[in-house]
């Protein structure tokens, strides 16, 4: 059972210590996740709009955020060695919650995945027109992702010990080619070439721009070895892609005076921008579709007690992600899939909210930790949770002022806890944990 779950990268189950991994590897993973090809995209769109210095308040307030949210869920999935899916079937969610926040985790990141890789094709048809149609490059970048992220985890570290180095040279050379034909003092205090956005207003778009990610962070955290590695890999990783590649793509667009940075790095450095698009794609591509299938994985597993295995699930949704960007029905569902994101920080809020504070459930995870198992049974479903997701979703859907995203998940929190305080949080019915039941069976047989 240990052989299988490890080749099936523990989908279902704890991450045992020996499996765990040193802290800086996994922080070139979230380095390569946090400065993909968006994040150039990010720093351009305030580059556009804001000074340079008002650029890096916005992006230093949008990472703290985002660091704060990444520790505390990340230490949580360290702790508990769990993926998010799973972990939320004892972090206030029970198990009806758990399958929609996978479900939710597997339609998001499978639909980003088919955008980012119709995106990445797009720019390479633009880059090499004629040599093969924009849905042939889409299939390729698609299925070569696919093939990575079937290895798990070993196989998306070998990715990013690649990518992000390569990211970071090219990078570094399509900016200094762009900005040796200006004065860098100009550029550092010139006015923004579009409309002026405020500080708060960047903030919430840099915060928003990875909030996604920051919620399912316990799918990586879970192979780090303590919670100081967390921290370690989290402001190591993501303050150097936040600072690195978003200050980056704020020049750019000052120096271009243009929120374009695909087109202006291809028009600079040709070929070069090239291998910057697709380096870029391939390391956040890996981990939506990882975190997708370990999402599809855990809805099936308590919907319908059925356990798929993951290398598979990867494969199916790989295909399925690569063929329908190919056939442009995806770029259809952004916005849906937009709409869809305000469904995740009110998860941090309520797992947070319920592993430090309220803990209902905290004492099952630890009595199971000890002996590297799963708690036998959760709730069913906890009515207070859903209720509490519901109207925080809302709340960050409706209300434009602040960071919505951050107010949505704030004030999931305050509402579990104060749940919790008067004793609404309370688990209706209790079912068996399926993995447990199916390894009784197994030994049974």
């Amino acid at each position: 059972m240990a052989s299988s779950a490890h080749v099936d990268d523990y989908a279902l189950s704890r991450v045992p210590l020996s499996d765990r991994k040193h802290w800086f590897g996994i922080a070139v993973q979230r380095f390569g996740q946090v400065s993909a090809l968006s994040q150039f995209l990010l720093g351009a769109t305030l580059g556009f709009s804001m000074s340079f210095a008002n650029a890096f308040w916005a992006i230093l307030l949008g990472s703290i955020i985002v660091e704060v949210i990444m520790c505390l869920v990340g230490i949580i999935g360290q702790r508990e060695g769990l993926n998010t899916a799973l972990l939320a079937r004892w972090t206030g969610f029970g198990e009806v919650g758990a399958s929609l926040v996978g479900l939710a985790v597997g339609i998001s990141l499978i639909g980003w995945f088919g955008i980012h890789s119709a995106i990445a094709a797009d720019s390479l048809d633009a880059l090499m027109p004629g040599v093969l149609p924009a849905w042939g490059w889409s299939l390729i970048c698609g299925l070569a992702v696919t093939a990575i992220v079937a290895f798990g985890f070993k196989g998306m570290q070998w990715l990013a010990n690649v990518t992000v180095p390569l990211f970071l040279v090219l990078v570094g050379w399509s900016v200094i080619s762009e900005l040796s034909r200006h004065d860098l003092g100009t550029l550092l205090t010139s006015a923004p070439a579009g409309p002026e956005m405020s500080i708060l207003a960047g903030s919430g778009i840099v915060a928003g721009g990875v909030i996604v990610g920051a919620i399912i962070t316990g799918d990586m955290t879970r192979f780090n070895r303590s919670g100081r590695d967390v921290v370690k890999q989290t402001v190591v990783g993501v303050s150097l892609g936040e600072f690195v590649i978003g200050l980056a793509g704020v020049l750019l667009a000052h120096a271009a005076r243009s929120g374009d940075i695909v087109a202006i790095v291809t028009s600079s450095v040709g070929f070069v921008g090239l291998l910057i698009v697709i380096s870029g794609t391939l390391k956040i591509n890996d981990w939506n579709l990882y975190s997708s299938s370990l999402g599809l994985v855990n809805f099936v597993s308590t919907t319908f007690r059925r356990q798929l295995h993951r290398v598979t699930t990867t494969i199916v949704l790989g295909v399925v992600g690569t063929v329908l960007a190919a056939v442009g029905i995806l770029g259809q569902f952004t916005a849906f899939l937009t709409v869809l994101s305000v469904v995740f920080p009110p998860i941090a809020g309520i797992m947070v909210a319920e592993y430090f504070v309220v803990k209902r459930w905290r004492s099952d995870l630890e009595v199971s930790k000890a002996s590297g198992t799963l708690p036998s049974s959760a709730p069913r479903f906890v009515p207070a949770t859903l209720i509490i997701w519901a109207v925080s979703a809302v709340v960050g859907y409706f209300v434009t002022w602040g960071i919505p995203s951050v107010l949505s998940l704030l004030l999931s929190m305050a509402l579990y806890i104060a749940a919790g305080r008067l004793g609404w949080v309370r688990g209706v019915g209790s079912a068996k944990t399926p993995e447990i039941a199916a390894e009784q069976q197994a030994q049974t047989a």
